[in-house]
């Protein structure tokens, strides 16, 4: 079954493939309901998530000129949120440009035939200079900088910004050398890893992108590949279904933040600065 042309890619469902081409199928292709845990402690991943969210509104309407102390007060029964919320006010990204600041902003550009988008969580602007993509991390163990710099989120959020960020820049594409991405990790006191970038990393990523795009849409296989990897089946909710067993894996191991399924149909088309085809 070959994916609609209506398919937009996303950092998230591109990670999906890389990790495991069987669960991009059974999730993306087949639409494949299962009642699999993510993790041994699905109220307390529930929770969690539902704290990050959270988190990200509030950074939102902080971004928007809302009161801090209406914020504030809003966070003032959850122990946790409000942590985090302190540590936003108190030690936020240092040396970001401080001529424009734009939360929640989604990027949209062609693909080999496709769409690819993006929501970042703020995007930081001098218009001509330097433009600073930050987002907020929330995961209670923080992942290394050789697993940030792998991570599909990476290199889709950069290549974007230079793709389809001129509406942000001045009215002119972006170079690559003016685009850095910034994690920023709320359960490490606000902790940042920071990711340059530059011509050929950007070279190198279309030529990533367009060639997972052309295999994703080439493949035919009544069961796509199953990943080697078998540890990364312990946070897959699939894991029973390809006989790769059935315990999900320790909360306070998982590294990744987990993306809506529904990331794409949440997306309000008409808000997204994009190239058009």
């Amino acid at each position: 079954m070959p994916l609609p042309e209506t398919f937009q890619f996303s950092q998230g469902n591109l990670q999906d493939y890389v990790d495991c081409p069987r669960r991009f199928q059974l999730r993306y292709v087949l639409m494949q309901p299962w009642p699999g845990l993510i993790t041994d402690a699905p109220l307390e991943f529930e929770q969690h998530l539902q704290r990050g969210a959270e988190l990200h509104h509030l950074a939102h309407q902080y971004t928007q000129g809302i009161d801090i102390g209406r914020l504030s007060a809003m966070v003032a029964q959850d122990q946790t949120l409000s942590r985090w919320w302190q540590t936003f006010l108190d030690r936020p990204p240092s040396g970001l440009p401080p001529a424009a600041r734009h939360a929640e902003v989604v990027l949209s550009a062609p693909l080999a035939g496709y769409r690819l988008l993006a929501k970042l969580d703020l995007l930081a602007i001098d218009p001509g200079q330097r433009m600073v993509i930050v987002d907020w991390k929330t995961a209670t163990k923080r992942p290394s900088r050789s697993r940030l710099a792998q991570r599909m989120q990476t290199l889709v959020y950069r290549y974007l910004a230079v793709e389809a960020g001129a509406t942000f820049f001045g009215g002119q594409r972006p170079p690559p050398e003016a685009i850095e991405m910034t994690y920023w990790f709320a359960e490490q006191g606000g902790e940042c890893e920071r990711f340059p970038y530059d011509a050929a990393q950007h070279d190198s990523a279309h030529d990533r992108l367009a060639e997972l795009v052309s295999e994703i849409t080439n493949l035919r296989a009544e069961v796509w590949p199953l990943t080697p990897n078998t540890r990364q089946c312990r946070f897959c909710k699939y894991r029973s279904l390809c006989e790769r067993g059935v315990k999900a894996g320790f909360l306070e191991e998982l590294e990744d933040e987990v993306e809506s399924p529904d990331f794409e149909a949440a997306l309000d088309l008409e808000q997204i600065a994009e190239v058009e085809f």
